[in-house]
């Protein structure tokens, strides 16, 4: 039934400035699932996710992201699916020129929040719930790159998504600091979150296994076997 899928693809095909990145794509993601998608640089992961954030339009196949249409969503209703999507970048995207809460506050502000005590509320539980609480006051360029990667997470938790789209979390992180970002992750699924993540870190799928898809040659498909290193390194 499509109830039980955060995310639904039946023969879309993805575009990109009018050139074709994925045809046919049939994809399905569970409510509650944590999903991998694994590809070379260029072979569709991020445009895959930017279908699903409704920045690359839909025009051929058809597509359910949290209960919305995307083959004919309405302008109008692109914030409505985004209030239900959290969004976490490789590059974290803050605003440097703004303290960790007014970055968080920006985000609460734009997406129609209006009580001030109701937002610094807001505020101080995803920041506590990343622990970052300590570092509100702060400017991003004061923070590590891990530390930043958590305000970007506190940042898609604000509106409570339905959905956590990730793409390449932890592709500026070292070793350790990507452990300690999947580790949160981990605890944001099971919490009962869906989490989509792009990534070519075998590090991480090696130490949080999950359903794994992979994006080659313009097609999705579900990888059903471990990666060995030497496959992995081929497929990236």
């Amino acid at each position: 039934m499509e109830n039980d899928y955060s995310i639904s693809m039946v023969n879309a095909s993805i575009f990109q400035r009018e050139q074709l990145v994925l045809a046919n794509v049939t994809f399905q993601v569970e409510k509650g699932a944590f999903v991998y998608l694994v590809g070379r640089v260029g072979s569709g992961k991020s445009s895959l996710i930017k279908t699903f954030n409704a920045e690359i339009p839909l025009y051929m196949g058809s597509a359910t992201v949290a209960g919305f249409n995307l083959e004919n969503l309405k302008d109008k209703d692109v914030p409505l699916l985004r209030r239900k999507l959290g969004v976490v970048f490789q590059d974290f995207k803050l605003l440097t020129d703004r303290s960790v809460y007014q970055n968080l506050l920006f985000v609460l502000k734009a997406t129609g929040w209006a009580d001030q005590v109701a937002m610094n509320e807001r505020i101080d539980q995803m920041l506590t719930e990343v622990s970052m609480l300590n570092v509100k006051q702060k400017m991003p360029h004061q923070l590590s790159g891990g530390e930043q990667q958590r305000i970007v997470i506190a940042r898609a938790l604000l509106n409570n998504p339905e959905i956590i789209l990730a793409d390449e979390p932890t592709g500026n992180l070292d070793p350790e600091t990507s452990i300690e970002i999947m580790q949160l992750f981990r605890k944001i699924h099971a919490e009962g979150r869906t989490i989509v993540m792009a990534t070519h870190d075998k590090l991480v799928i090696d130490r949080f296994p999950a359903q794994t898809y992979i994006c080659a040659e313009g097609k999705v498909s579900e990888l059903n076997e471990p990666i060995d290193y030497v496959n992995f390194r081929e497929l990236m």
